[in-house]
């Protein structure tokens, strides 16, 4: 662990919150997690306990390692409780209005020299460090999903963050065993402004017909050496989730490669979000491939 840090809280028991709770209680910290949702907080634990379990069955940590693991993470019933950690990283839904009103919160009951970040993947940081005391302590830190497993990490400093805050939460990301890159705060940051309009190409592509899906996976597969293609990859993202991104840097940036495309916005109101729902451009049951679902043909 990283020198004057014991506690890591957590803000957000989703996907990504549970993930980054793991993996901070794999490299030795005390984790307490606030999911504001009380009756989602059984799923985020249950969802913990299960990838923990995967992990002793790859013989990547022994039993006796799950053990103690699943103790240091703690759920908790009210954000005060996250006061006392060192670092607080905020996980919850992709919402600028609802992540600005967690870090006017958090701005009140963390200690005034405690890393405030946010694993937002658009939003900018300078906004959420604008409703904090000590705006320098305020940063980003991107995981990708699943968090106990990709090996990068975003650190991602407006223009208030102090080069010390950029400093230990570098350190801090090297004690989780992940590799920090440094990035300035634009929407995006570094790998979503690269991917996105990689993966908006190949919607657009099956939106217009000029290929099947799986001949536009396989194409990327084969032939780029990828371990997935781009509609497996938004499938595995979440379909809702790219569709913030998309607006998130369409706003900022006007160029067409990142707006989304129609396709996308109609596979969200029918309810098709990937692999979380069991329906994108595949369709999954119990987290395998069952079917390719007839997509561009139904929409």
């Amino acid at each position: 662990m990283h020198s004057g840090i014991s506690s890591v809280g957590v803000l957000g028991g989703g996907l990504m919150g549970t993930g980054i709770a793991e993996t901070a209680a794999r490299a030795g910290y005390q984790v307490p997690v606030f999911e504001p949702v009380a009756g989602s907080r059984p799923t985020s634990r249950a969802r913990l306990e299960k990838s923990v379990g995967r992990a002793v069955k790859a013989g990547k940590i022994s039993p006796a390692e799950q053990e103690s693991m699943l103790m240091r993470v703690r759920y908790v019933g009210e954000i005060a409780e996250l006061g006392a950690s060192e670092v607080v990283i905020e996980a919850v839904v992709e919402d600028a209005d609802v992540k600005l009103e967690y870090f006017r919160r958090l701005g009140e009951r963390v200690e005034d020299d405690a890393l405030l970040a946010s694993n937002t993947s658009s939003i900018p940081i300078a906004g959420l460090a604008s409703v904090v005391r000590n705006p320098e302590r305020v940063l980003g830190l991107h995981f990708f999903s699943p968090a106990p497993v990709m090996p990068l990490v975003e650190v991602v400093s407006a223009l208030g963050t102090s080069e010390q805050t950029v400093e230990r939460a570098a350190a801090f990301v090297r004690s989780l065993g992940k590799t920090p890159i440094a990035t300035k705060d634009r929407s995006g940051f570094i790998v979503n402004m690269l991917l996105i309009p990689y993966l908006m190409a190949a919607v657009r592509m099956l939106e217009e017909g000029f290929a099947t899906r799986e001949h536009i996976d396989a194409g990327m597969k084969l032939g780029c050496g990828h371990p997935m293609g781009p509609l497996a990859l938004c499938d595995f993202i979440g379909l809702d989730v790219l569709y913030a991104i998309c607006d998130s840097l369409y706003d900022e940036f006007k160029r067409p490669e990142y707006a989304p495309p129609p396709l996308l916005k109609r596979m969200l109101v029918t309810g098709w979000l990937g692999r979380k729902s069991g329906r994108g451009f595949y369709e999954y049951d119990d987290g395998a491939t069952r079917r390719l679902s007839a997509v561009a043909a139904e929409l």
